[in-house]
């Protein structure tokens, strides 16, 4: 994948991790603002020496590809491999050796993200949970969180949903390892679905704003239910039998469907603004993968039903 340029930086602090990389000679390949101070990017590196210092953030750090030559300049037994990850404290400080191509992915957390974070899942003073910073370590379920988060269009309206709650899992993950074991005991305890209330009042929102992807977002949902967002993910799974995004897709093709089984069909560009899909190609491509047939194909079926 080209490299794409790196967009100005101008509201992070000099010892942001994107703007200490955007000054090296790493690439910037993909980058995309989620909800809530969390944040997506992907770098290649090679030949290059970098320096962290105080970042003011959270960051997980994933190995895609390479990294075998990259080491910890304070650690040169340790080195990198695809599936490692690296976890990088708000105070950390780290000085690196690139000497073989290596692309990775960033996951960063802003300290107001991280200190919501740990309130609403925890119950606990944000400074009493941080990380233990990590070098190189072994997680599956990370590893496997950041493959699934590279396989999505985050330009895609739908998939950039998707990432979101993805991303957001992730950084559920990182707060439930800062957890006293008493507390990572409480959220792992078996929960029932939303109430009829609550469910009504999401469902509602949800119908209410298909067309804007940002009133979606997985934290803005569960601020609605009152709910934290590792609380919500798991209640509404368990009340709908699927996860927000893809919920939120199913009524998209209805709304869709309805539309085009109307006498006036709406123009695909139209349809698709209305519906969240975020050009015409998209709503074309989504009937196709999950209907079977084009939106024209479909309305010429309910016309001659």
């Amino acid at each position: 994948m080209a490299a794409m340029t790196p967009t100005p930086l101008p509201a992070l602090p000099p010892g942001h991790l994107c703007r200490v990389l955007a000054r090296s000679k790493a690439q910037l390949q993909r980058r995309v603002r989620l909800s809530e101070g969390v944040e997506l990017a992907v770098w290649a590196n090679v030949d290059d020496e970098v320096r962290y210092s105080q970042p003011g953030h959270h960051t997980l750090s994933v190995y895609l590809a390479g990294g075998e030559g990259s080491q910890l300049k304070a650690r040169p037994e340790a080195m990198g491999a695809p599936g490692r990850i690296c976890i990088f404290t708000p105070e950390d400080e780290s000085h690196w050796l690139v000497r073989s191509p290596v692309q990775f992915l960033h996951l960063y957390v802003s300290d107001l993200a991280w200190a919501g974070r740990v309130v609403r899942m925890l119950d606990a003073e944000p400074r009493s949970r941080t990380l233990r910073p990590q070098i190189y370590a072994d997680d599956l379920a990370l590893h496997a969180g950041a493959l699934a988060l590279m396989r999505l269009d985050w330009q895609d309206a739908q998939q950039q949903l998707q990432a979101d709650a993805l991303g957001q899992q992730l950084v559920d993950r990182l707060v439930l390892q800062s957890a006293t074991p008493r507390q990572a005991q409480a959220l792992q305890r078996p929960l029932g679905g939303l109430s009829v209330a609550v469910r009504r009042r999401v469902l509602a929102h949800v119908d209410a704003h298909l067309h804007d992807s940002k009133a979606l977002s997985l934290p803005g949902l569960a601020r609605i239910a009152c709910l934290s967002e590792f609380h919500f993910a798991r209640m509404f799974r368990q009340s709908m039998g699927c996860s927000v995004h893809e919920w939120v897709l199913q009524q998209r093709l209805s709304r869709a469907q309805r539309a085009l089984a109307g006498r006036q069909a709406p123009a695909l560009a139209d349809l698709a603004l209305d519906c969240g899909f975020s050009s015409a190609s998209h709503l074309v491509r989504s009937f196709r993968t999950h209907l079977g047939v084009t939106p024209t194909q479909f309305a010429r079926f309910q016309r001659n039903a």
